[in-house]
């Protein structure tokens, strides 16, 4: 229990920080799908670069995230010579990157459909290499145990890229001026800004990283980097492959939408803007993630480790669950995060938001082939969950445009969740409590039932009172069952008998 106290604790830092820093970065949102109308087809755009860019920082970091906590914990290892030439493997592939890309510019983007954009490509990619870059320092500062610095750069990276959003996107076309303050009566507002505003916030974090990364001796232990270059390729295949479900329906919408470009960018705005509603599923399991990394590696020599890994599951089950049940209850609210124009597409929350749940259960169980030294397992298990996204977009997506999206999502991460327990179990076995898991899925989809009704059929004055009802009662069940208010820290006090 004390394990669970202090990944609780880590977590919440994270958590809080996340919340934060996402609530901030919400404020994009609106700003950028009232500036920018589905119909112009814009948030489009921003939507399909930013899929290509999540692709480019998994395979910019190429797994050396994962790698850097297992070896800075791993028996026998220098944490040293280990954190040096994580760092200079990384400074070295993005810098040799960059240079490839520019060289390359014009063919590359003609290719992803922005010829006559191509600063769009450069830009991105030169933010998507610092931002690969950073990744160390900052993965460093969780293996000191330094959430609140941690907090506090990303905190202040995104406070920096809504303030400059905000002036850029509606306070200088409101005056008519310039990007250089100079009143222009033929001032018209670029997309491109969005890009340029990213590149000099990543920029920015850099800089204030500086005692993370100047400090270390930027040098190569060749027998280190051997090790881990061999434990982090199959990784980078996961990686690809796991991102694939997530940035794939948005690269393959315009290539596969049964209708022109523009209408093809309007839809894919409509679906990008809604599935923000939806990422509070994503900064849930991220700042589990940060948390939870660092303390299973440093924790693989426990014995009682297993079951601990066990409990951890349930509860984030348990808190997904009900963050889901949440936003179902309260979206009529949290619609107003994107636009009005975009609303047609919040149908397609529910479905990713339980998407993401599945893929926060799949990150869980895929330690048992982290601790093993087997990671192709997860090379396996994401790339057949990519494979089945792909079929799924490819067939569906001229009928059913973004809903297509959405449920190949929901099939490619029940797929690897589902093989990668039933594996798992052979080689790492974990008792986790199903029947409790089970149990809590079963009463989050009735409760999910019953606030469809109640929003269906009834106003607003009555279906929020009803779905916080519905809420409590579920939260009831879980202190009743497995969260004892006396056993809260600092608060527990007040309920204890």
């Amino acid at each position: 229990m004390a394990n669970l106290k202090s990944l609780a604790k880590d977590t919440a830092i994270y958590g809080l920080s996340s919340i934060v820093a996402r609530f901030i970065n919400y404020l994009l949102v609106p700003i950028q799908t009232a500036r920018f109308a589905a119909s112009g087809g814009e948030y489009g755009i921003i939507t399909n670069v930013y899929a290509y860019v999540s692709l480019l920082i998994i395979l910019l970091t190429y797994g050396m995230e994962t790698t850097f906590f297992r070896f800075m914990s791993k028996e026998g290892e220098d944490p040293d010579k280990v954190y040096s030439s994580t760092l200079t493997m990384l400074m070295a592939t993005s810098f040799i990157s960059i240079q490839i890309v520019l060289l390359f510019l014009h063919p590359i983007a003609s290719t992803i459909g922005y010829a006559d954009h191509p600063e769009y490509v450069m830009v991105m990619f030169i933010t998507v290499a610092i931002d690969a870059f950073m990744a160390i320092p900052f993965a460093y500062l969780r293996y000191q145990h330094r959430p609140i610095r941690f907090a506090l750069l990303k905190i202040i990276n995104i406070v920096m890229n809504i303030t400059l959003n905000i002036l850029y996107l509606i306070i200088l076309p409101a005056l008519k001026l310039n990007p250089f303050g100079i009143y222009d009566e033929q001032f018209t507002l670029d997309v491109a800004f969005v890009f340029y505003i990213n590149l000099f916030c990543t920029c920015a974090t850099l800089l204030m990283l500086w005692k993370e990364w100047t400090g270390v001796p930027f040098d190569i232990d060749k027998a280190t980097c051997k090790r881990m270059l061999s434990y982090t390729w199959p990784l980078l295949v996961m990686g690809l492959a796991g991102q694939l479900n997530q940035a794939a329906s948005q690269i393959l919408f315009p290539y596969f939408y049964d209708g022109s470009q523009e209408a093809a960018r309007e839809q894919l705005g409509i679906y990008g803007a809604c599935i923000k509603i939806a990422m509070i599923m994503v900064m849930i399991t991220q700042a589990f993630r940060f948390a939870y990394e660092p303390f299973v590696f440093g924790k693989s020599k426990d014995k009682d480790n297993r079951e601990t890994y066990a409990q951890a599951m349930k509860y984030y089950l348990i808190f997904t669950l009900l963050a889901f049940l949440v936003v179902m209850g309260y979206l009529d609210i949290l619609k107003y995060v994107v636009g009005k124009s975009y609303w047609e597409g919040l149908r397609v929350v529910p479905i990713v938001m339980a998407a993401e749940i599945m893929f926060g259960v799949f990150f869980n169980l895929s330690f048992w082939y982290k601790l093993t030294d087997r990671t192709i397992w997860g090379a396996y298990f994401s790339g057949i969950g990519a494979v089945v996204l792909i079929v799924i977009d490819i067939l569906l997506i001229p009928h059913y445009s973004y809903m297509a999206c959405a449920w190949a999502g929901f099939a490619a991460y029940a797929t690897s969740m589902v093989l990668s327990y039933f594996i798992g179990q052979r080689y790492y076995p974990i008792a986790y409590p199903l029947k409790d898991m089970a149990l809590y899925v079963c009463l989050a989809m009735m409760a999910f039932v019953a606030m469809y009704f109640v929003r269906g059929s009834e106003s607003l004055l009555v279906s929020l009172p009803v779905n916080t009802l519905i809420v409590l009662l579920f939260l009831g069940v879980v202190i009743k069952r497995d969260l004892p208010l006396g056993g809260l820290p600092v608060i527990g006090k007040y309920f204890k008998k």
